[in-house]
């Protein structure tokens, strides 16, 4: 697998509403050990829209991977000024992620302009790469609904990787057993 679109929840849907909230370390490890595993095996590309939440949280793991593996962020958000009705904390954020990635190009130029763009987005996303790689509970799936839906119709040569909540809770479990003090 060489490019590799990775998508999930957004924070309120963790109920995760700081940015400096503990939990989000554990969905960056989570990440950053399936990271691993595809880099080692020749990935060159991860593809994210951008997204608050999982997706900015994976562009900073591959950016902090970029000095172990050769691996490449590109951000391709669903229209330009995506990020202007976010919170600051989280705007900053994004300017940073998008100053260090290798590609940036909205799909759709102007602002929103109706859902047919996040539609767009994940179809782009999906014909684009060759797998993805998703925070997702199928009890509980959110807004990653819909890129799920558009990644099971591109059918069995589309590989969708999940991290699921025991995946997350394996993270914490070995978070805790390397602290001495636990």
């Amino acid at each position: 697998m060489k490019i590799l679109t990775i998508t999930g929840y957004k924070p309120m849907e963790l109920n995760i509403f700081k940015h400096d909230d503990a939990r989000i370390a554990f969905v960056k490890g989570a990440i950053e050990k399936r990271l691993i595993d595809f880099a080692e095996k020749g990935l060159e590309w991860v593809l994210i829209s951008g997204q608050m939440g999982v997706e900015l949280w994976a562009g900073e793991v591959v950016l902090d991977m970029q000095e172990r593996y050769p691996i490449k962020l590109a951000v391709i958000p669903p229209f330009e000024n995506q990020e202007s009705r976010w919170p600051e904390q989280v705007q900053l954020l994004y300017q940073e992620l998008l100053a260090g990635a290798d590609f940036y190009k909205p799909l759709y130029k102007g602002d929103y302009q109706g859902a047919y763009q996040f539609q767009a987005k994940n179809m782009w996303l999906v014909d684009k790469s060759d797998g993805c790689l998703m925070l997702f509970d199928e009890e509980f799936p959110g807004s990653n609904r819909f890129f799920h839906e558009a990644a099971e119709k591109a059918g069995d040569d589309y590989p969708i990787y999940l991290i699921t909540p025991a995946d997350l809770d394996e993270i914490v479990e070995e978070t805790q057993m390397m602290n001495e003090d636990y």
